[in-house]
């Protein structure tokens, strides 16, 4: 794909940035879209996971600029602490993954789609929001953060729900964690992609077509905010995630 690009591959993989820009915009979980796309169009699991990160980040920055003046630290925890915890984090699993043999890597795959899609259902079956309960200390929450931004950087998926969970247990209410969270994604992922630029694991064609596609979807997921049901995308999503673990387990 690097050196003889397949315009017809790349039209279907902007495609599926175009979906994943969109879902991520209105319901989250975009990058269960990218990696199984750029599975089926030859990558290896390490380069799709790395060049799906890569080619999401675009979509991240936007998200996290939008919802900027609405995110926050808690209690004594400013933004800026959790912000540096999310990029030592991320940097920590960025490289951990850039030291993961391709070979146990694609062994690995399956459970870590399998954990990501079991996240995300839980994240979207959940009823009602979590409450702040008095137990969780500054420690623990800096604790959790880190390991988010751990994984974060190792794979991702399912990260949304994760840093949502934490933060409202912690007690922010759920319009001020949706947007931090996506704050702490986009700086979590920034430490990852400064390492990943230079892995030589980033297929540059098929990650400016997904770019291409995300900044597109992001767009469309804006105008059909209040006309489509983030339940139903919700739903398509856990579908996609419960076929492609099935898939990475018996392929």
């Amino acid at each position: 794909m690097l050196a003889d690009p397949n315009l017809t591959i790349l039209f279907f993989i902007s495609l599926a940035g175009f979906y994943a820009g969109t879902q991520n915009t209105l319901a989250g979980g975009g990058s269960f879209i990218t990696f199984p796309a750029l599975m089926l169009a030859g990558l290896d699991p390490l380069a799709a996971n790395i060049t799906s990160t890569v080619a999401l980040f675009p979509n991240q920055i936007t998200s996290a600029a939008t919802g900027r003046k609405l995110a926050g630290g808690i209690g004594e925890i400013s933004l800026r602490e959790l912000l540096i915890v999310s990029v030592l984090g991320g940097a920590v699993g960025a490289l951990l993954l850039l030291n993961t043999p391709v070979t146990f890597f694609a062994r690995l795959v399956p459970w870590l789609v399998l954990f990501a899609t079991a996240v995300f259902t839980w994240g979207t079956l959940r009823k009602t929001p979590l409450h702040a309960v008095s137990f969780v200390s500054n420690r623990a929450l800096i604790t959790s953060q880190f390991l988010i931004g751990v994984y974060g950087g190792y794979f991702g998926g399912g990260i949304g729900f994760l840093m949502l969970a934490a933060l409202t247990v912690a007690g922010q209410q759920v319009r001020m964690a949706a947007a931090t969270k996506n704050v702490l994604a986009m700086a979590m992922n920034a430490s990852a992609v400064a390492l990943f630029v230079f892995s030589g694991q980033v297929h540059w064609h098929a990650a400016i077509a997904l770019a291409i596609g995300g900044i597109g979807g992001a767009f469309a997921g804006n105008y059909l905010l209040h006309r489509v049901s983030a339940k139903l995308l919700r739903g398509f999503v856990i579908l996609v995630g419960i076929v492609l673990t099935t898939w990475l387990f018996l392929r």
